[in-house]
């Protein structure tokens, strides 16, 4: 029978589950985190677990919080197992299981969050990270500029004491603490973003702008928002997931799964003090930026290229698209061709030893990280990942052929039809303006081009488009398969 995992189980834990070094009872919050999906809880949250195990800094354990409906559900989930986590490491060579016990409380999902903000209105609270995804900034997907626009911002601007948004808790908390003398914290941005912290900066301040001018000076003049680049592959947990874990004689609800590998680059600049995280394998430095596009242009731009043909032929997971000899051959080669050239060195790597790590990652067997996880919500990951590579290149006059190719798959993706007839459901925030111009595409692909708030001046470069109006062409009449070869052959 299962153990239950819970605080009174930590002792009696089945043999070959790694345990706690550490006494729980012990820990003090020092972080916020909104947003405990499985990323954090096998990112952020481990890594503070690690430092905890060495005995360190035990006054920074994380408290969870949410600010959307089913972010509830997950809060009960995790009450009743004590806030720990089951994470389970899928290597090729074997798998191992581990408690994470960072975490030790998780605010509860109320109306107007008001016991969100009460929660970081406290003084132990000195970093609020998030992970919210690539599309939940509130950005114009064209310019990646803050949209003021927005209903949730407009409603946040005219309820600010009851917020929709993170970012609205975020400032509501703010002016608690600034009423206090409580002081600042650091805002911490965890998604896949260039330049996530400027970007944190620009939507929370100009945010506050809106609502109260001076306030919005104190929150420049106070408060840090550090860049930072995040990574490991962590795939939805489902039936498989949690049969795993119970292999390992636990009962978990919850449990996360991932690769064998992490890395986190953080920029130091925290205004109210930081974990001592340089002591388990994170990298501090002034140049995040190189980290980051090197990670968001070939491991994300690379997902997204493999993401829309294996959706199209009907495959299920990463791993087993990379084994389809030409996807795994339009990966490498529109990666090392046509973004490699638009990447810098960082310490230890090159971007073409990058490309080979990622290739290894990518083909991970024990990942079962699905075509549709990595696929969702392109209109945010082509946008962040692959049209910054295809402005540079139209600018610089480097090859676009593989790159345009990557934006007709997608075109092709977003008709919700892969080529056996079957249906691809909804799989993007904005899937209905996708679909309608992805068919409309069909006939004349500049329909999808059209979409200024993507693509942006990019449609209005005639090598560019001629050249997607090909392959998207080609798609619908010779399929993928054929396309690719003619594109691999070229």
């Amino acid at each position: 029978m299962a153990t239950k995992l819970k605080n009174a189980a930590l002792d009696t834990l089945p043999a070959g589950v790694k345990g706690l070094r550490y006494d729980r009872s012990q820990l003090r919050s020092g972080i916020l985190h909104i947003g405990l999906g499985n990323f954090h809880r096998a990112h952020q949250a481990w890594y503070l677990h690690r430092l905890f195990q060495q005995g360190q800094d035990h006054d920074w354990a994380i408290i969870g919080a949410g600010v959307r409906s089913y972010d509830e559900v997950q809060r009960q989930k995790m009450a009743e197992q004590d806030y720990l986590s089951t994470l389970v490491e899928l290597d090729p060579s074997g798998t191992s299981a581990e408690i994470v016990g960072s975490m030790i409380d998780y605010v509860p999902v109320t109306p107007g969050h008001a016991a969100l903000i009460e929660r970081m209105s406290q003084p132990d609270i000195r970093i609020v990270s998030l992970t919210v995804t690539e599309g939940g900034y509130y950005l114009s997907p064209s310019t990646k500029e803050f949209d003021p626009t927005q209903p949730d911002i407009q409603q946040d601007v005219a309820t600010p004491d009851a917020p929709t948004t993170a970012f609205g808790a975020i400032l509501a908390a703010l002016r608690n603490r600034r009423s206090a003398g409580t002081g600042p914290f650091t805002i911490q941005s965890c998604d896949n973003l260039p330049g996530n912290g400027v970007i944190m900066r620009q939507v929370v301040t100009s945010l506050a702008q809106l609502m109260d001018p001076d306030f919005a000076d104190w929150v420049r003049d106070n408060c840090s928002f550090p860049n930072s680049m995040v990574d490991c592959i962590v795939p939805a947990t489902g039936e498989r997931e949690l049969a795993l874990v119970r292999k390992f004689g636990l009962d978990d609800a919850v449990p996360v799964t991932h690769e064998n590998f992490r890395q986190w680059i953080l920029e130091d600049n925290f205004c109210a003090g930081r974990p001592a995280l340089e002591k388990v394998g994170v990298t501090f430095t002034d140049k995040v930026h190189d980290y980051e596009a090197m990670k968001l242009r070939i491991l994300n731009g690379g997902h997204q290229i493999i993401a829309a043909p294996a959706e199209i032929l009907g495959l299920e997971t990463i791993a087993q698209s990379m084994q389809n000899p030409a996807i795994r051959a339009l990966f490498r080669k529109v990666v090392l061709e046509e973004i490699a050239p638009h990447v810098q060195d960082v310490p230890g790597m090159t971007p073409s030893a990058y490309v080979d790590l990622v290739d290894r990652r990518f083909s991970n067997p024990e990942i079962l990280d699905t075509v549709r996880r990595v696929a969702f919500d392109g209109s945010s990951r082509h946008t962040g990942a692959l049209l910054p590579v295809i402005r540079e290149a139209i600018a610089a006059g480097t090859p676009i052929t593989g790159l345009a190719l990557v934006q007709a798959l997608w075109a092709r993706m977003c008709a919700g039809t892969r080529e056996d007839g079957s249906t691809i459901a909804p799989n993007d925030p904005v899937w209905d303006k996708l679909q309608h111009n992805a068919s409309l595409a069909k006939q004349d692909p500049q329909m999808w081009l059209g979409m200024d708030e993507i693509y942006g001046d990019i449609a209005h470069n005639v090598g560019f488009a001629a050249t997607f109006d090909r392959h998207l062409r080609s798609l619908w009449t010779k399929g993928v398969a054929k396309t690719l070869e003619n594109y691999l052959n070229s």
